[in-house]
């Protein structure tokens, strides 16, 4: 089911649903976790209040809002990751944001990402493409993405939006990579399941 332009998730709701759980890490970071469970699980099997907990010990268990709003974050994830037209975008904070925040929220999106992908199964990395094994390795080098001077300026504008272009793509590339969509799976039902452990 496709969401609804007003029941669409953007950042600044999903950060204030969390928030109010009390939920310590950022909401890019839960977005990422999201997704890269997404690679590994079908989207049914996946428990949005369970990655609440991830890493940490339990919060306090959304109301049905909160349980709705993070459904729907699920199947619009899900959707964007599938889409054939590449629309999937990481929940980042918009550009008024100070440019700082917003590359931390970006390692945290990654970090999230990487530990959502091996939390469920672990990967083989050789059973991999290698195209996917060089996202996955600058994924986690983007983990300790910084800016080089403390003044915001053009030039590291420009390359932020180019690390979130690359980890909007690649994370996409690695989705379908894992999870295959079922168009693009042959006549015999499915390819091979990369293993992962």
């Amino acid at each position: 089911m496709s969401a609804t332009p007003d029941a669409w998730i953007d950042y600044r709701r999903l950060s204030e649903m969390l928030t109010r759980l009390g939920y310590p890490e950022h909401a890019s970071g839960y977005h990422g976790l999201l997704c890269g469970t997404l690679c590994v699980e079908p989207p049914d099997e996946v428990d949005p209040r369970a990655l609440l907990d991830a890493g940490q010990g339990p919060l306090p268990r959304p109301d049905a809002e909160g349980g709705a709003l993070l459904q729907r974050l699920i199947e619009q994830s899900f959707e964007t990751l599938m889409s054939a037209q590449m629309s999937f975008a990481p929940l980042l904070p918009d550009d008024e944001v100070e440019l700082p925040l917003r590359v931390g929220a970006l390692t945290r999106w990654c970090e999230g990402f990487l530990y959502g992908l091996a939390s469920r199964r672990t990967i083989r990395i050789e059973a991999l493409s290698e195209d996917v094994r060089e996202i996955l390795g600058d994924l986690t080098q983007f983990t300790q993405a910084g800016l080089g001077t403390e003044e915001e300026d053009e030039a590291d504008e420009a390359a932020y939006s180019e690390l979130v272009e690359y980890v909007r793509v690649g994370a996409q590339l690695v989705f379908m990579e894992l999870h295959p969509r079922e168009s693009d799976a042959g006549p015999t039902g499915g390819a091979d399941p990369v293993t992962l452990h």
